[in-house]
């Protein structure tokens, strides 16, 4: 039954197609700006005119989904381009949803605070002194009418979709209260729901200009020893009103997707991060790897471990290749 490819794809059990792939777009201010981010060959920041263009691309090809970033021409403590009605995400959003690619694709927006605050966490930040210097803390419930005031302003904006990154406890409750007292009813919420702290996210902090400026986020994503604990973050997370969740990394927590799909019937999404991403560009880049071929064999392995929809930078050139 493996002899020729015929009789391999008659009997395979785990297909990968382009409408299961969502490509992440980064919006940065200006016009005709398509710069190459230097960690993530192939990947641009864009402005709002270049990614209307990039998103009928990705319509063109069947891709399901776009996954919307934001740079922003200022960052403050309080996040205010994350929720101002003429952010650049929400400029994006309008564009796009005048654009005809909008109607064959699911447009999905992030939601969290980091790309927006001037000290790069997901929250806002309460600061203290004490004899041995200052000390930070990023305070949950302060951050969590942020976070809900983002969602709102993206889904009015046309987001379809809007997707909680944060990992602050509760922010799916209270985006999902915002949500419906602002007449929003009908539009779900893609929970990251077991997003761990990695060091796979580097690259995408250059894309997003999102570092933090002081200490790590280890404090509120997950700790990428505990899958038990993870499963508890979902539970949580569907509790409060996600409609869909999201494992973020992909790759490096395999067995926590299957270990959700095992347990759960909600639809469930992988992130391949951008570490994922640029560590096979760079073997690509030095002929150590096939690239075509270990592309489709590291979604693949995220699609057989349980994920019904896959973020990638790799999207485009994967759809290409199994349309």
């Amino acid at each position: 039954m493996r002899r020729t490819e015929p009789l391999r794809a008659l009997v395979r059990e785990t297909r990968l197609e382009p409408g299961a792939l969502i490509l992440p777009l980064f919006v940065c201010p200006g016009e005709g700006v398509r710069k190459e981010i230097a960690s993530m060959p192939g990947v641009f920041n864009l402005s709002v005119d270049q990614a209307v263009k990039e998103a009928e691309a990705a319509a063109a090809l069947g891709i399901g989904g776009l996954l919307l970033f934001g740079l922003p021409e200022t960052k403050d403590e309080q996040a205010t381009g994350a929720w101002a009605d003429d952010g650049i995400v929400q400029r994006g959003l309008r564009a796009l949803k005048k654009s005809g690619a909008a109607k064959k694709l699911v447009v999905m927006a992030d939601v969290c605070l980091c790309e927006y605050t001037s000290h790069g966490h997901c929250g806002i930040v309460k600061r203290t002194q004490n004899p041995a210097g200052e000390e930070y803390e990023v305070e949950n419930d302060s951050s969590l009418r942020l976070l809900a005031k983002t969602a709102v302003s993206l889904a009015r904006a046309g987001a379809d979709v809007v997707a909680p990154s944060d990992m602050m406890d509760g922010r799916v409750a209270a985006i999902r209260d915002a949500l419906d007292e602002g007449g929003l009813e009908q539009t779900p919420i893609l929970s990251y729901a077991a997003k761990f702290a990695s060091a796979f996210y580097g690259p995408f902090r250059e894309a997003a200009d999102s570092a933090p400026q002081f200490g790590d986020r280890r404090s509120y994503q997950m700790d990428g020893a505990n899958v038990r604990e993870a499963m508890r973050e979902i539970d949580l997370d569907l509790a409060e009103g996600a409609d869909m969740i999201l494992m973020k990394p992909a790759m490096p927590y395999l067995d926590v997707i299957r270990a959700a799909r095992e347990r759960l019937d909600v639809p469930i999404g992988a992130y391949q991060v951008s570490g994922e991403y640029s560590m096979l560009q760079a073997a690509f880049a030095r002929g150590w790897l096939e690239p075509q071929r270990a592309m489709l064999e590291s979604l693949v392995a995220i699609r057989r471990a349980g994920a019904g929809f896959i973020v990638t930078y790799f999207a485009q050139e994967a759809a290409k290749v199994v349309s």
